[in-house]
């Protein structure tokens, strides 16, 4: 057992911060990689329609262009005139895959009523092989109300692996997918409609 003394409590506290600079390190180091879509992300196709209704490809707005630059993977905005669908695909876990509710308070957002929901029969993989039929439809999905200036958006994300498994939290995704529990490429999906003036 070690002492409870000065030194030792300074030479922990150091060692800790090496830890943690090292760790930090790390993720810069390999976040700043340049991530060439394997062939696994490209296996996975952009769907043509979203709930049984046809959707097209949208560009990305100049926050999204600055952050795909350096997003590890693939991202792709699609609407199908009611409401926006961003697909987020990535080969391997990593942190850049933020929570959508991040992604809106930093533009500015009040974040409302998070809650889980079970999510659409719509399957966020669409090739085949990658999906069995027991996982379409399964899991749950997270969403919240996002307010700025008087315009209300309900937003719902989720993501879902190679096998179908889904997740309803980053945090837990990564984790699953860092420890070999879940296994890529994977797709994370968030849909935003905007409500309509005086609704929830």
């Amino acid at each position: 057992m070690i002492e409870n003394t000065f030194q030792n409590r300074v030479l922990g506290k150091v060692m800790f911060g090496c830890a943690m600079l090292a760790c930090a390190l790390a993720g810069a180091f390999s976040s700043a990689r340049e991530v060439v879509p394997s062939p696994a992300m490209q296996a996975v196709e952009v769907p043509q329609q979203w709930e049984g209704a046809i959707v097209r490809p949208l560009a990305l707005s100049a926050v999204e262009r600055r952050f795909a630059d350096r997003f590890p993977g693939r991202i792709t905005r699609l609407t199908d005139e009611r409401q926006i669908i961003v697909l987020r695909d990535v080969t391997a876990p990593t942190r850049m895959l933020h929570p959508a509710a991040d992604c809106y308070r930093a533009l500015g957002y009040r974040i409302e009523g998070e809650h889980l929901e079970s999510t659409p029969a719509q399957s966020a993989m669409t090739t085949v092989a990658m999906v069995s039929e027991e996982s379409l439809g399964s899991g749950l999905q997270r969403c919240f109300i996002a307010r700025k200036e008087g315009v209300a958006l309900r937003v719902c994300e989720q993501i879902e692996d190679a096998n179908g498994q889904r997740f309803a939290d980053t945090s837990a995704w990564y984790w699953a997918a860092t420890m070999g529990q879940s296994k890529g490429p994977w797709r994370a999906v968030t849909v935003t409609r905007a409500l309509a003036a005086g609704a929830v």
